[in-house]
């Protein structure tokens, strides 16, 4: 009798743990508004991420440039991300997002307007979308900076930083997530940027270099290479982490949603698959500079990261994590080699930034297909190329233009004394480098 007393208890306790169950299964829908408010939410919060990745390209490129360059770094970089914020409310918006083509070039009208007319039919707020996408031109821009270091004029630079993020980035851009012809017709599969975005920096900064020159002294005639470390590598490695950080913003904001169970798991899958292949990066990059050059090199470690993280941002959600390892790992290799192999052609990067962005990014491009069945090697390689032939040589003609007027090589004085003296009159770090007198 008394374990037939126990049967009601126990179909009770079973009852409570059943019910839940069965009452998810019956659940209905997240709604409309709440997806809304959860996409909006991922735009809003990773945009503010990527942003704050405008200090660690800024930190990096302090650290690694000569305290006599410091000053004028952070003025660059602080103006450019204001000048594309300018201009990307301008035009640039307009131009990577001009509605309904399949075509080269659409165009919107000058000034973006935010309309949440249809707001629940979009998914997300149309403000929320613009700063999304603000901040990443932003960081294209900030890639150029780093190459052309330590003997640009400043106001030529920001000519050109202008017209790359009003015009050049995002009509390329257009042509893959405007609904252009690298979609619509070949496929091409680029998830959040590797080539975008980063081989976009890159062309633009290699077209720079090979107008503006080598700073003074960096190459002998015989192919000797003269060493000019970086003046504080400790902030070059905080901003590293920066970047590091911004990047889970960079890549799991890409995913563009965050209403649903699926959504939300690949962010998270977005997220393990992006720091895996940048620790991948770093530890390859070790390997690769212990073996080439005999010892270990904090750049090429720095470096690494950024080029794994490069690689994987044209596709962070399909591959598996073995992949990814293999993907980042890559990066990390070719940022190291090809280092040594732009001094040979007395290319002169700065910071690294051509292998980090150029390279690696179209390294990470031509493998998506590797782990994403809709994309084809044959897709990857246009885009690639499309990429690369307007970004390369439109620059190049804006670089000349500005070289043959208002000219973009800062005098030899100032580059020998310091942009922060020649083109501030001042000095990042006066304590250290002796009193200045203030220039209005």
């Amino acid at each position: 009798m008394n374990i037939l007393r126990c049967v009601p208890v126990v179909l009770a306790v079973v009852a409570s743990l059943v019910a839940p169950a069965m009452a998810q299964d019956a659940a209905p829908a997240v709604s409309p508004e709440t997806q809304f408010i959860f996409n909006t939410f991922l735009f809003l919060v990773a945009g503010m991420v990527v942003m704050f990745m405008a200090a660690g390209f800024c930190m990096l490129e302090v650290g690694l440039v000569r305290s006599k360059n410091a000053g004028a770094i952070c003025l660059k970089n602080i103006a450019l991300f204001s000048i594309a914020g300018l201009m990307f409310w301008l035009t640039g918006y307009n131009f990577a997002y001009p509605g309904e083509f399949g075509g080269l070039l659409g165009f919107g009208g000058l000034f973006w307007s935010g309309d949440d007319t249809n707001a629940l039919e979009t998914g997300y707020s149309a403000s929320s979308d613009w700063y999304f996408q603000m901040v990443f031109v932003a960081t294209a821009a900030s890639i150029v900076s780093g190459t052309l270091a330590e003997r640009i004029k400043i106001w030529p630079f920001l000519a050109f930083v202008a017209v790359l993020t009003g015009f050049l980035y995002p009509i390329q851009a257009s042509w893959e997530w405007g609904g252009g012809f690298l979609d619509s017709r070949f496929g091409f599969s680029d998830f959040a940027g590797s080539t975008l975005v980063h081989a976009t920096g890159g062309w633009a900064a290699l077209a720079g270099v090979l107008i503006l020159g080598a700073r003074t002294g960096k190459y002998g005639e015989n192919g000797q290479v003269t060493p000019m470390p970086g003046s504080n590598l400790p902030l070059a490695t905080l901003g590293t982490f920066i970047l590091w950080l911004g990047w889970f913003g960079f890549n799991g904001g890409s995913q563009l949603a965050l209403g649903t169970l699926d959504d939300a798991a690949s962010v998270a899958n977005i997220f393990v698959n992006t720091n895996i292949a940048a620790a991948a990066g770093v530890m390859a990059a070790m390997a690769t500079s212990q073996i080439m050059f005999k010892r270990l090199c904090l750049p090429s470690a720095l470096n690494g990261a950024i080029g794994g993280l490069v690689a994987i941002t044209a596709e962070p959600l399909a591959p598996s994590i073995p992949l990814a390892v293999f993907i980042g790992g890559v990066g990390g290799v070719l940022v190291t080699v090809a280092v040594p192999l732009l001094d040979k052609f007395k290319i002169d990067d700065v910071v690294g930034a051509i292998p980090a962005h150029l390279v690696c990014g179209i390294w990470g491009t031509l493998v998506v297909p590797l782990s994403n069945s809709e994309a084809s090697f044959g897709g990857q390689i246009v885009g690639i190329v499309a990429n690369g032939v307007f970004v390369f040589s439109i620059s190049l003609v804006i670089w000349v233009i500005l070289d043959k007027t208002v000219g973009i090589r800062a005098h030899g004085d100032h580059e020998r004394d310091g942009l922060d003296q020649g083109e501030l009159g001042l000095s990042a770090y006066p304590d250290f480098m002796g009193s200045y007198a203030s220039k209005p």
